[in-house]
């Protein structure tokens, strides 16, 4: 025979105090346990989603990011022009060889860090890449010194903004248009004309990348095979969507590892807080404790009752510290992303699966810390515990 879930419930607005002070403590764990996984989360789909499967991106043979690549224009050319790549309405190959270099800007905040400067094609880049879009002004013109930029970049940077002018490489550039792409990692990086961005570089003559729209995705590999066996090209292909994904692995896994770490170090005193709040429990009701035992119920219905009013104890500091979190959900900050070694912004994302994850830890933390006192009760013997009455 089980003893009344009522009975619990009476126990835990008693000592509602108490029942408070441990609830806030698991709160507060399950809430930087969230934000962490909401970090790891955001920083995971700024990367991974800012390429797309229909696109292949071709870097020089060993390398891992656009930064380190080097491709010569009689390769990129030559590559231009495979039957592989998807053509416009005009008939012309949408792709674009690009060079990607870094820039030192000032945040907001004062701080110097590394912005990612892409040269491309104004004219055919969108068309490639569907997930971008231009939020506001225009796209830059060929030949001139002007740039669009990220609009995650452009809330984060110094004097970055429609209208503005920066100077890097000793040149101006005007600020005519703000890109948006869902908070990707395209949202992170400055546009300009290719061209001008090699000449401003001393970059004539060699791109860091190419990328181009497949006329059909399953032809990739077949493709991959032929450049890559091809010593002439000396490159590596892969989806757009590939590549990017790569980049996420490391640091989105760090992220988690550092912060689970901090968490398990919070939980284990969360855990003996609830404990620590059971055991008290337990000493203070000895002769209720008898009384039920000597009313019929048997061990097991005790240490049952004992274990599930810890869960409901950690249950309500669960759904606080998801509450305690939401706010958090969508700001933008940032971080260096190691592969490219530029600044990255991006937002946390708190979904329905990692409110669910945080509720589960709690109820984890109120089994584990409710289980030692459940079995303390659960042996209390009726004689002692009656001679208290």
């Amino acid at each position: 025979m089980a003893i009344p879930f009522s009975y619990n419930l009476r126990n835990l607005v008693v000592r509602r105090t108490s029942t408070m002070a441990a609830a806030l403590g698991i709160g507060l764990v399950v809430a930087v346990f969230v934000l962490v996984l909401a970090l790891a989360k955001g920083f995971a789909f700024a990367v991974q989603s800012t390429g797309l499967e229909t696109n292949a991106i071709v870097l020089r043979k060993g390398s891992n990011a656009e930064i380190t690549s080097g491709i010569e224009r009689e390769i990129a050319e030559s590559i231009a022009v495979r039957p592989e790549i998807a053509k416009d309405e005009s008939g012309a190959a949408m792709v674009v060889a690009e060079v990607v270099t870094l820039v030192v800007l000032p945040r907001n905040d004062g701080a110097d860090v590394n912005v990612t400067v892409r040269g491309t094609a104004g004219d055919r880049v969108l068309g490639i890449r569907t997930n971008v879009r231009l939020a506001a002004g225009r796209m830059f013109k060929p030949g001139l010194r002007e740039i669009v930029v990220g609009r995650s970049i452009s809330d984060r940077i110094r004097n970055l903004g429609l209208g503005d002018a920066v100077v890097f490489s000793r040149q101006d550039w005007k600020i005519v248009g703000i890109i948006e792409s869902g908070g990707t990692g395209f949202e992170s990086e400055i546009w300009g004309d290719a061209a001008g961005v090699q000449d401003a570089f001393r970059r004539t003559g060699v791109f860091s990348s190419m990328t181009f729209r497949l006329t059909d995705p399953t032809r990739l590999a077949a493709l991959r095979t032929e450049l890559e066996s091809d010593p002439k090209y000396q490159v590596t292909l892969k989806t757009e969507a590939q590549y990017y994904a790569d980049q996420a692995g490391s640091l989105s896994a760090l992220i988690g590892i550092l912060g689970t770490l901090i968490t398990v170090i919070m939980a284990v005193g969360a855990v003996f807080g609830a404990m620590n709040t059971m055991y008290a429990a337990v000493g203070a009701r000895a002769r209720e404790v008898a009384t039920l035992r000597a009313l019929g119920f048997r061990r097991r219905a005790v240490l049952g009752s004992f274990l599930l009013e810890s869960t409901v104890l950690s249950a309500i500091g669960g759904a606080f510290g998801c509450l305690l979190s939401l706010p958090i959900d969508g700001i933008t900050t940032g971080t260096m992303n190691w592969d490219t070694f530029s600044e990255l912004s991006f937002a946390f994302r708190i979904t329905p699966q990692i409110l669910g994850t945080g509720f589960v830890f709690a109820i984890a933390m109120g089994v584990v810390g409710g289980f030692l006192p459940a079995v303390r009760a659960a042996r209390v013997p009726i004689t002692q515990g009656l001679r208290q009455i």
